[in-house]
């Protein structure tokens, strides 16, 4: 705001000096402030040698008067003159024909007119634009430091209103995953304290068996048995609570909420071209789009967008660049959105685990990634009443999404 303010006095002196040239310009003239002698001057000449004078062309003289009754009657400033022995009165203003007072006129409105327009956008431009925009300043720092529950205050500012309120639902939403992450932390954090004091009960028996037996305190082969049935038993309990900690992991881990609408299936196409054609195009990728009848489809937008990204994403990080299309086809009442990408190097006996949480294959690696792309995009499709596969063929991935018509 500093650096504007100082813009802002600048243009104000700026306007000032202009304003102040363009008067002292007009303000001067020709002959010492009085041109209308050098006219006068002239007609006198024109006079001696021809003994008459044409006023039209003339700028400052508007009459000629000779010696008389009314001679030094005039309402206007004159010059008296003598000329062949007679006296003759130049009646003239001290302007030409008073343009050059209307020049300045204009010339003074024109400039205070402009600057009256430049000083009303550069403050509409301060209080309107700047002022809230710095407000804003703070929001990105505040919340990578987690100050996550001051709200950012909403306006009605046409520039910045939607923007804010953009800001201030990223706010919330951050605030909503960090309340759900401290949740699972805590429900993990109890299911390990259950699953591990229950695990104990079991494994103390079993040490205490095992000890039994290395000191030989059973004699009788059938006490014997009765031992080892028992270490089975147990071990069998352990095994179960092992299944139970790694069904938990399997367990849905994500909080992913679909708001189930209708839109339009050239929007989320023009969404998708517009993130990824100028993209493609800077790394030489050819990228097509196939032709496609518009209609309506049934889900949610942002996460039909949210699907179709991860998969273009597997497509640019795991073809060859070669080419990366999008074709679409009609099966019973479903849009089929297939992504096509070039130099896939997948086996076909991965296929089944690609849509599996933190899955990746061995054409990830030094390839960045969480493994979790897939299993969102089929978690979103389910809960969206679609569907979402894959298959491979002749070294092209195929990855198509179902999307439901109205």
């Amino acid at each position: 705001m500093r650096a504007f303010n100082r813009i802002f006095a600048a243009v104000i002196l700026v306007l000032a000096v202009l304003c102040a040239a363009a008067n002292i310009i007009l303000s001067g003239d020709v002959s010492d402030g009085r041109p209308y002698r050098v006219e006068v001057s002239r007609l006198v000449r024109q006079i001696e040698t021809e003994g008459h004078v044409d006023l039209s062309g003339c700028q400052y003289v508007t009459n000629i008067e000779r010696y008389g009754e009314n001679f030094y009657n005039s309402e206007s400033d004159y010059d008296v003159r003598e000329i062949n022995g007679e006296l003759y009165r130049f009646d003239y203003t001290a302007e030409a024909g008073g343009s050059r007072t209307r020049i300045a006129v204009t010339v003074n409105v024109i400039l205070g007119v402009t600057a009256v327009l430049v000083i009303f956008v550069l403050v509409y431009v301060k209080f309107k634009i700047l002022a809230p925009f710095e407000k804003l300043t703070d929001v990105p720092y505040e919340l990578s430091k987690g100050n996550l529950t001051s709200p950012v205050k909403e306006t009605k500012n046409r520039f910045f209103g939607r923007f804010i309120w953009g800001v201030d639902m990223l706010r919330e939403n951050i605030e909503q995953q960090k309340s759900r992450e401290l949740d699972l932390q805590r429900e993990k954090k109890m299911l390990l304290l259950s699953l591990s004091h229950d695990i104990k009960t079991p494994l103390s028996v079993i040490k205490l068996y095992s000890k039994a037996f290395s000191k030989g305190l059973y004699k009788s082969a059938e006490r014997q048995r009765q031992i080892v049935e028992s270490i089975y038993a147990k071990a069998g309990e352990i095994e179960g609570y092992v299944s139970q900690i790694i069904a938990a992991s399997r367990e849905d881990f994500l909080s992913l909420e679909v708001t189930v609408g209708e839109f339009y299936l050239s929007e989320l196409v023009t969404k998708i071209k517009g993130y990824y054609g100028e993209k493609l195009s800077l790394t030489g990728t050819e990228f097509s789009v196939s032709k496609y009848a518009d209609c309506i489809l049934s889900g949610d937008f942002d996460r039909s967008i949210e699907v179709l990204q991860n998969v273009m994403e597997n497509a640019v990080k795991y073809g060859d660049g070669r080419s990366v299309s999008i074709d679409f086809s009609e099966e019973d009442g479903c849009i089929l959105v297939t992504v096509r990408n070039s130099g896939c190097t997948l086996a076909d006996a991965c296929i089944p685990h690609i849509f599996e949480s933190f899955w990746r294959g061995e054409n990830a690696e030094n390839i960045p990634g969480s493994g979790l792309g897939l299993y969102i995009s089929r978690k979103l499709m389910r809960k969206m009443n679609g569907e979402i596969f894959a298959e491979i063929r002749d070294g092209f991935m195929y990855v198509t999404a179902v999307f439901p018509k109205v």
